[in-house]
């Protein structure tokens, strides 16, 4: 800025001076004028051709000199001031792209100034309560300084806590263990996502805690810990009957309805299996784990993420990313929850091998003969097999390899709807004595 105004300060001296010297000549002129002895000589030369005065020369001389000088003074000023005008834009380019990941700047600061960078324009429909930013201190006390007696489970980017806070709330607190670019983006996309919205069957987000490296994310306890965990654990599912493990369904498909439909813009949680649904003291379902989840339309170019048995085959093959990515992984859970068998099993063979659970089952889910030999021993005969072939019949439509041959997650729902009974949030009239003793492990 001072150059700047050197240069306006030279160019009024130099002005100045240009007016003095034009000053002169009509002065001189005048005077010349006025004397006839010392008149002006022919403007015609001898060769016919017009002589042109001294006093037009210096005129010329002078506009020639004048140009120059604005020329120049227009460049010394406007080159300056371009170059400021990139170095500014080049440093708050800089600047705003080194915020986005430097997490580490918002300890105590309000939840607003962290989220609102990935998508301002995302709308809830419902009242959420704020997410409160939290002491490490506090959560460290809660989970007996994160001891490995408390831990509920671990991810691939941490393990999850179990912590008591001082009234007596008991909440899960997630502990990223990494520092890596995609652990820090996953960290701030659940906070993003889960503190705009608010449904019954996806999972609260209380809080979060950043301390240095440290990052905690602190949820609402699910008691009866993941699906997986039910299916596959070891109580090999015995605590899951045929109309529980209907109501896991239809609560899983109602909070992806909740994300494709009534979000603007819809959210595609990338991520759905077994594992990230959650189950409460009643077996009421919620989604979890929006660390991949993305805005419909966002972004065109998503980095290939997900689980393998899980992942939709368009996805795979062509990165191609649609809602119906997430109905191919819903199809995945509802093998689960009839077959009781993981997506992708090792063969017993040498050398071992994998196959997958959608490859085997699609032959058989369609041949009503052998339809219930495959069915989960611990539900098998325990259900109307009109039922049974109609749930078949869904995760059938929901594994289609082409995207444009599946449901939309809300005509799942709407299948799924007349199969649940009403004391659990379904259509189906069934009497209350078979519905209590259906639910009994």
């Amino acid at each position: 800025m001072n150059s700047i105004f050197m240069c306006f300060y030279i160019l009024l001296i130099l002005n100045f001076y240009i007016a003095t010297i034009d000053a002169r000549p009509n002065k001189l002129i005048i005077h010349l004028s006025s004397s006839p002895a010392t008149a002006p000589a022919p403007l015609m030369a001898d060769s016919g051709v017009p002589s042109k005065s001294p006093y037009h020369k210096t005129h010329s001389s002078k506009k020639l000199v004048i140009a120059l000088i604005a020329g120049c003074s227009v460049g010394v000023i406007l080159v300056p001031l371009m170059c400021l005008m990139i170095c500014r834009r080049e440093k708050i380019f800089r600047s705003s792209k080194l915020r986005s990941y430097k997490l580490d700047q918002l300890r105590g600061l309000p939840l607003s100034s962290f989220i609102t960078r990935t998508n301002s324009t995302f709308k809830q429909n419902s009242q959420k309560q704020s997410v409160t930013v939290m002491d490490y201190s506090l959560l460290k006390a809660a989970t007996n300084d994160f001891h490995e007696s408390e831990i509920l489970g671990s991810g691939g980017f941490g393990c999850v806590y179990k912590g008591r806070l001082d009234d007596n709330l008991t909440v899960a607190v997630k502990k990223l263990d990494t520092q890596s670019r995609d652990a820090l983006k996953e960290f701030q996309t659940e906070i993003d996502i889960l503190s705009k919205v608010q449904h019954p069957n996806i999972i609260t987000l209380l809080g979060y805690c950043v301390d240095n490296e440290t990052k905690l994310l602190v949820y609402e306890l699910m008691q009866n810990g993941s699906l997986d965990t039910q299916l596959h654990g070891p109580s090999c599912g015995s605590n899951l009957t045929w109309y529980c493990r209907m109501k896991i369904a239809l609560d899983t498909a109602r909070g992806l309805e909740y994300l494709h439909e009534h979000c603007k813009p819809p959210v595609i949680h990338r991520d759905l299996k077994s594992s990230n649904i959650l189950l409460d003291s009643s077996y009421n379902a919620k989604l979890a784990d929006f660390g991949l989840a993305v805005m419909d339309g966002a972004n065109k170019n998503v980095k290939l993420s997900g689980t393998l048995g899980y992942v939709a085959p368009e996805y795979l093959l062509d990165g191609k990313l649609t809602d119906k990515s997430d109905v191919y992984a819903f199809g995945v859970v509802l093998l689960e929850l009839l077959l009781r068998r993981r997506p992708v099993e090792k063969q017993k063979q040498t050398p071992p091998e994998c196959q997958s659970l959608v490859t085997w089952a699609m032959p058989q889910l369609t041949d009503r003969a052998k339809l219930p030999s495959i069915i989960d021993p611990v539900i098998r005969d325990t259900m109307d097999p009109k039922h049974l072939f109609q749930v078949a019949a869904v995760a059938v439509l929901c594994l289609q390899p082409e995207p444009s041959y599946r449901p939309l997650i809300t005509d799942v729902l709407h299948s799924l709807v007349p199969l649940v009974p009403v004391e659990l949030g379904g259509t189906l009239r069934v009497a209350e004595n078979r519905v209590a003793a259906a639910l009994e492990p």
